[in-house]
Parts: structure tokens; C-alpha cells; sequence
């Protein structure tokens, strides 16, 4: 028989109509395998609820994520004493971490089972001038700066903030050596006296989140936690397309934007404020009502 021969007399093909064609490729697409994605998710509203208590479902459906190939690991304003802890409870050990607002990422030594890390990138800066401008405006405020070998020292007691291991200093030995951070907190004030002091004083020098409590939270210029999941996506080499992070507040602004505009998707908790949501563009449950468990569990 020749090839010729082989080929199908015209007419004889079964044709579908267009109609019917294009519902085939909608559910190809629906079943098509989802390539390895980078999981970026926010402790503080997003894993933990307030009372440290972990979000609904959230262990069940990190481990379902990760059965599915994908990275989940944290990117939070908490440094790695408080972090690691928080990915045990998990029952994760990422390949990174992203503490203290993005000043450090920590990077995993040995496979996928070991829980020995290391610094990976640390970022620093010099708090004399911050230190100065904020210690003249908020006299009755609280302080903690994060060194680069992760030992904090404080000058009076942090609500909320664990400080096993931390030093208590005076306030002018805070500047003595450059800094990852420096915390501010001020029981008195609220998050909206907090945004007017930035906006009277300018903090142009340095780069700043405020918290849904009465702190202010100040890292390197330039740096939060999307310059280092950037870095951690360079490394892993995952397209930004597949990128997925997860949040509640305004420290996670920029790792939102960062994702939306290259292809990725980012998805506010529910009870966060109005400008999370409009950087998410996508807005979950709360995490009372289990919104990261949701989430994955749909992936």
C-alpha cells in the first residue's frame, strides 16, 4: 500500500463544529497540569490567627500543595527565631525563607528533609537618622532593631513581640552597628497616627510598613519582602507566571504588586484593610474562616 493510499479519501474525516471545539480546548485547559508554583504565604492573618492559633485546614492543604509539586514556603515580617517555629507547626522545610520583611532570606542545608539554614542574602542599613527622628517625635515608644546574625536587642518590653533571646539596651546602643530592621511601637498610637508621623516626618531614606496594631516596622531602602521572592524565584527557577502569594497586610502591599504585574496571582484575606485588596486584585476568605486552606486546596 502507498502512502497515498494510506490517507483518507476527502470527505471521509470527521469534522466537530467550531462550537464544540472550543469546549474541548476549554476543558483541556481545565485539566492541564498546573507547572511547579512558588507559594508565598504571610504568617501573621494569613497562617496564624491573632491568638497564634493555626488558620483552619491550613495543614492539611500545605501538604496537599506540596504533593502537587509545588514550593510553599513564608514570607513574613517575623524574624527566623519566631519563623521556623511557625514552619514545624506547618510541617514544611523550604528550600527559602523570607524574614523580617524581606532584610533576610534564609536558605535550607542538605535535602528536602533537613532543617539546618543559613543566610542566604541579608540586607542591612544604617539606623542612626531613623533612630534620631523617631526617638525625638515618639518619646514613650518602644524599640527593637534586628542585627544581621539575627540577635535583636530592645530598650523596654514589646506587646505581642516574643524576646526569648533578645537583649535589652539602652536606646543609644541601638545605633551602634548597622541594622536589619528597626521596630517601633507605641501602644498609645494607632495605625493612622502612624501614617501621619511618616507623612510629617518623611522617611525617605529607608523603606517602612506600618501593622494593623500600633507598630511601625523599618527595613533597608528598597528592600520588602518582593525584592527577595524575586530572588528566591531566580533561584529556583520558577516562571513568575506561577507565582502565588498570600497576605493580610500592608507589609505584603508590594509582594502583591510584584506578583499581579508579572503574570502571577496574589489574594488578599478577607479582613484586611481596603488598600491590601486593591493590590491583591483577588480577595480570599478570612483566615478565622480557613482562606489559605481554600485557596490551596483549589489549586
Amino acid at each position: 500500500m502507498t502512502d497515498e493510499a494510506a490517507l483518507p479519501r476527502i470527505g471521509d474525516v470527521d469534522t466537530s463544529p467550531q462550537d464544540e471545539a472550543a469546549e474541548v480546548v476549554v476543558d483541556v485547559a481545565r485539566t492541564a497540569p498546573v507547572g511547579r508554583m512558588l507559594i508565598a504565604l504571610d504568617i501573621d492573618g494569613t497562617v496564624l490567627l491573632e491568638d497564634e492559633s493555626l488558620s483552619p485546614g491550613v495543614v492539611d492543604a500545605v501538604r496537599h500543595a506540596q504533593d502537587a509539586g509545588h514550593e510553599v514556603m513564608l514570607a513574613t515580617g517575623r524574624s527566623w527565631d519566631s519563623t521556623h517555629t511557625v514552619m514545624g507547626r506547618l510541617g514544611i522545610h523550604p528550600e527559602y525563607a523570607v524574614c523580617s520583611n524581606g532584610a533576610i532570606v534564609m536558605r535550607r542545608i542538605g535535602g528536602p528533609d533537613a532543617t539546618d539554614y543559613e543566610r542566604a542574602h541579608v540586607e542591612t542599613f544604617d539606623p542612626t537618622e531613623v533612630l534620631t527622628l523617631l526617638g525625638e517625635h515618639l518619646h514613650d515608644a518602644h524599640f527593637l532593631v534586628e542585627l544581621p546574625d539575627g540577635q535583636r536587642l530592645f530598650t523596654d518590653y514589646l506587646d505581642d513581640w516574643n524576646l526569648q533571646g533578645a537583649n535589652k539596651v539602652a536606646f543609644a546602643e541601638l545605633s551602634h552597628q548597622p541594622v536589619c530592621r528597626v521596630v517601633v511601637v507605641a501602644p498609645e498610637k494607632t495605625d493612622k497616627d502612624f501614617l501621619q508621623l511618616v507623612e510629617r516626618i518623611g522617611l525617605t531614606q529607608v523603606s517602612y510598613a506600618i501593622g494593623w496594631t500600633a507598630w511601625l516596622d523599618i527595613a533597608p531602602q528598597g528592600v520588602n519582602k518582593s525584592t527577595s521572592l524575586e530572588l528566591v524565584r531566580e533561584w529556583l527557577g520558577i516562571p513568575p507566571e506561577n507565582v502565588l502569594v498570600m497576605g493580610d497586610g500592608r507589609n505584603d502591599i508590594e509582594m502583591m504588586q510584584w506578583a499581579v504585574s508579572h503574570g502571577g496571582r496574589a489574594i488578599a484575606m478577607q479582613q484586611g484593610p481596603a488598600e491590601v485588596h486593591a493590590a491583591a486584585g483577588e480577595v480570599g476568605l478570612s483566615v478565622s474562616d480557613g482562606g489559605v486552606a481554600a485557596v490551596l486546596r483549589a489549586l
